[in-house]
């Protein structure tokens, strides 16, 4: 099976024969059509969260999938072969840029029926990191103020049509050329991060949702109301994560570390900072499915490559300049 494959932390990703996938009983074997390319695909490569995914190598990467189920385990009671489904396969099961891939079917969701694979393949990732933001941790109600950074991006361009649907009043970063991309998807405010500072322009917010980490998040804390919540969801990890995700001790530690400067920030200013790693749900999917199929969200594919080219569409990720998501094609 042809896959693109990191054989060793921080070498290039490099195409390579791999095994067949293991079909176990509740797994779905699913012919890839269309991965998305996303950030934390390169953060894996490099070893970035290593402490907290520690990866057996060879690895193959892709987080996204959209295809056609070929077969199904034993115990699977919700598709079958021919099925159209899309997924986000849980952190230890990844690996979307290959020809086939077997999922555990709670992972994943039929397919919206009204949207291309290209669109479904870009979407899980982002859409659920948006989901889970929004709706699990921020509980977003109408009238809110929601600041989302980076609004041209993956996770960007799709919480701004979550937020809006779900009622707030919406503010986002981008650049100038960015600006009218942005508005259409819904934000009411947009602030041109090379030329305004956002932390002058915008207070009194609800909810900040931040993709950027560092400095950016350390003043998005400054834009709150009392009470108001940052999402991070480039670091640093927090000890609550770390609880809920059993890691070892040790580590547990260490990351306590990392966030003890944001958490005191934090509570210094009486705002609340949350980090979130998003999990696999395909009964989030199907949620999600019926927004996509009700015309509330809008997949943005900015690029398609062909599987050949998976190399070029991560190198052209890391680049900048892409609205919304890059997603390789296997026809």
């Amino acid at each position: 099976m042809r896959a693109f494959v990191v054989s060793k932390y921080k070498t290039a990703l490099h195409e390579a024969e791999m095994p067949e996938p293991i079909v176990g009983e509740h797994d779905v074997l699913v012919r890839v059509q269309a991965a998305g390319i996303n950030q934390l695909d390169e953060k894996i490569r490099t070893g970035e969260f290593t402490a907290i995914l520690p990866y057996r190598l060879p690895l193959i990467l892709g987080l996204d999938v959209a295809g056609t189920v070929i077969r199904v385990g034993a115990g699977v009671s919700r598709f079958r072969a021919g099925d159209e489904v899309y997924a986000r396969p849980r952190d230890q099961r990844i690996g979307s840029f290959a020809e086939r891939i077997a999922i555990d079917e709670s992972d994943v969701a039929p397919k919206p029926t009204t949207i291309s694979m290209e669109e479904a393949g870009s979407l899980p990732l982002v859409a659920l990191t948006a989901w889970q933001a929004l709706v699990e941790l921020g509980d977003v109600r109408p009238g809110q103020r929601v600041l989302i950074h980076a609004g041209a991006g993956g996770v960007g361009s799709i919480a701004i049509q979550l937020a809006k649907h779900l009622g707030a009043e919406v503010a986002t970063t981008a650049s100038a050329g960015n600006a009218e991309f942005v508005r259409r998807l819904g934000a009411d405010h947009v602030i041109d991060y090379r030329a305004q500072d956002f932390e002058k322009v915008l207070s009194g917010y609800d909810l900040v949702l931040d993709s950027l980490g560092g400095e950016n998040l350390e003043r998005s804390l400054r834009i709150l109301r009392p009470g108001g919540m940052a999402i991070g969801i480039s670091g640093p990890p927090t000890p609550e994560y770390a609880r809920e995700a059993g890691l070892n001790p040790i580590v547990r530690v260490v990351i306590a570390a990392l966030s003890r400067t944001i958490r005191r920030r934090a509570k210094r200013l009486g705002v609340d900072y949350r980090f979130l790693w998003m999990r696999a749900s395909g009964d989030q999917l199907r949620q999600i499915t019926d927004l996509v199929e009700s015309g509330a969200l809008r997949p943005i594919v900015g690029r398609v490559f062909p599987f050949g080219e998976t190399v070029a569409g991560l190198e052209a990720l890391a680049e900048g300049g892409i609205r919304g998501k890059a997603v390789v094609s296997i026809p």
